[in-house]
């Protein structure tokens, strides 16, 4: 396990990266990520006071991915990750609840990977059963996360919004002619 660093509150915060999932019955312990187009799901178990994070940056690999390594980046792995996790620290599927963020578009005139991944933690989460009790997903902004695992508190604040990208027009050039030279058509 990663070292945590104590808040000034004496809390442990423990960062979670890209493709990273921590589950926690520490009291003490806060569980933190930033996000952008990524999400972060955050399950707990209000009865045995579990809970667990997770980062993906995809929802689900393509047809062509087949490199088993890469297979944490994804939602679909990612959440059976977490799940079993928090199964295995004595955590039932029925109490489970999720808060879902991140989710953000950061960039015009591509593919939009953060609703993308929203709509698949959205779907994955109904497939489950498990109950959705809150969300920050989509915008334009970065996020920083920060949960309480044994309490399924949340914090999440947007850190960086992107200006909204204009189309730019560019000019059309003007064929020189020249001089002398006449064109028919």
């Amino acid at each position: 396990m990663k070292s945590a660093a104590r808040t000034v509150d004496g809390l442990r915060r423990i960062t979670i990266m890209q493709g990273e999932t921590k589950v926690s019955d520490d009291p003490e312990a806060v569980l933190t990520t930033v996000l952008g187009s990524c999400i972060s799901a955050c399950l707990f178990d209000p009865v045995v006071k579990v809970g667990g994070l997770n980062h993906f940056l995809l929802a689900e690999p393509g047809t062509n991915d087949t490199d088993v390594s890469s297979l944490q980046r994804y939602g679909v792995y990612a959440m059976e990750v977490l799940i079993n996790a928090m199964l295995a620290m004595g955590a039932t599927r029925t109490n489970l609840k999720a808060r879902i963020y991140g989710g953000a578009s950061l960039r015009d005139g591509f593919r939009d990977i953060g609703a993308t991944n929203a709509l698949f933690a959205r779907r994955f989460l109904r497939d489950e059963r498990i109950a959705l009790v809150g969300e920050d997903v989509g915008g334009y902004g970065a996020r920083r996360v920060e949960f309480r695992p044994t309490l399924g508190l949340a914090r999440c604040r947007v850190a960086n919004v992107r200006p909204v990208e204009q189309l730019r027009v560019a000019p059309v050039p003007v064929p020189v002619a020249a001089v002398g030279d006449v064109e028919f058509f």
